[in-house]
């Protein structure tokens, strides 16, 4: 007679036991990088009350994660010029694969998955050719790297997939960076941000840049509404009394179109937006400034709404009532005030919405 244990095994062998899911690793609702009072790196999953589900450790600091849409799993990135990623099982809080970039190229911290999850697209910089690249990695294949294409600009740093499940929109920032530069930017008189549209296998569908007074308004950072419109933020290089705006959305096929708020608001940002987000029904968005202090909450007509003070503020993340921010100094917070936790964590650039 077969026994219970048997049975389990020959089920797993044939690849048909249980699927482990994001439940098993105490359904974590939202991802992050931070640091640890003793100065260690960790990945934090927060539940919906934003109390922790578990803390796994970093070898070096986390910049943003991609989560894997089905299982358990996610891809942690280092602070760019990091050349290597991990995938962590986010139960065992083991490393499950490693990606190296390859030669002559490093990541930007930024990447995601395919809608099914068979596929993973990174942000890369080939800093020999000052060109920025997507990385295809199948993860059928354990991570495996199977192709790459042009970001269609310079310093691609975040990247989403549309609604649709069929298109990337990607933010390059304009700048160019090298290793041997350090973090040094090497081209702000001539840089060029801008967003590009592009298929899964690398078709560009739209390229679109601000006009020339806003060419040194670096767009870093993406979120997209349910329907499809694409909210941006952006870091001023140009002269610090400048006054211009950080924010912007668009449309496929239709001009960029900048967020308005008072000059007052713009000014406290320090020309700096570190995170934007959408509330999960579309009716409202909202960016970061850690350099500012700052949350800044717009409708979804692009009207400036509200504004909020809390100090070193950047992860963000849109919820059904509206955002969660998380800071350095280990506040995590819904923006309504309803639901609020401190921790001794210092939290990272970025809050991922599994």
């Amino acid at each position: 007679m077969t026994t219970r244990r048997q049975f389990i095994a020959g089920m797993l062998a044939a690849g048909l036991g249980p699927v482990p899911t994001w439940a098993d690793a105490g359904s974590p609702a939202f991802l992050s990088a931070a640091k640890t009072a003793s100065g260690d790196h960790v990945l934090v999953g927060l539940r919906p009350d934003l109390s922790e589900a578990f803390r796994i450790p970093l070898p070096t600091r986390g910049h943003a994660a991609a989560a894997h849409p089905n299982r358990p799993e996610a891809v942690g990135f280092a602070r760019r010029p990091g050349t290597f990623a991990l995938v962590i099982d986010c139960r065992s809080g083991q490393v499950a694969a490693r990606m190296d970039a390859p030669t002559g190229r490093h990541f930007y911290g930024h990447g995601t998955f395919s809608r099914d999850g068979d596929l993973l697209f990174t942000t890369e910089n080939d800093y020999e050719a000052a060109r920025g690249v997507i990385g295809v990695w199948d993860v059928t294949r354990g991570y495996q790297r199977i192709a790459e294409f042009s970001s269609g600009g310079v310093g691609p740093h975040e990247m989403v997939l549309m609604p649709d499940g069929e298109t990337l929109v990607i933010a390059n920032g304009g700048i160019e960076t090298h290793p041997d530069s350090g973090r040094a930017k090497l081209n702000i008189p001539m840089m060029r941000p801008n967003l590009s549209y592009c298929r899964l296998e690398g078709t560009v569908l739209d390229r679109v840049e601000p006009d020339s007074t806003m060419r040194r308004n670096s767009i870093r950072h993406l979120a997209v509404r349910p329907d499809g419109t694409v909210i941006f933020g952006m870091q001023w290089q140009g002269e610090a009394e400048q006054i211009v705006p950080l924010a912007g959305t668009h449309r496929l096929q239709e001009p960029l179109r900048l967020l308005e708020a008072p000059d007052q608001v713009w000014r406290d940002l320090s020309g700096y937006v570190g995170s934007v987000a959408a509330s999960q029904s579309g009716d409202r968005v909202a960016v970061t400034s850690p350099r500012g202090n700052r949350v800044v909450e717009f409708d979804a007509d692009g009207t400036f709404t509200t504004v909020s003070v809390h100090q070193d503020v950047c992860g963000l993340a849109g919820t059904d009532e509206g955002f969660v921010a998380t800071t350095g100094n280990g506040l995590i917070t819904s923006l309504t005030g309803q639901t609020m936790q401190q921790s001794e964590l210092a939290f990272d650039n970025h809050l991922l919405r599994l």
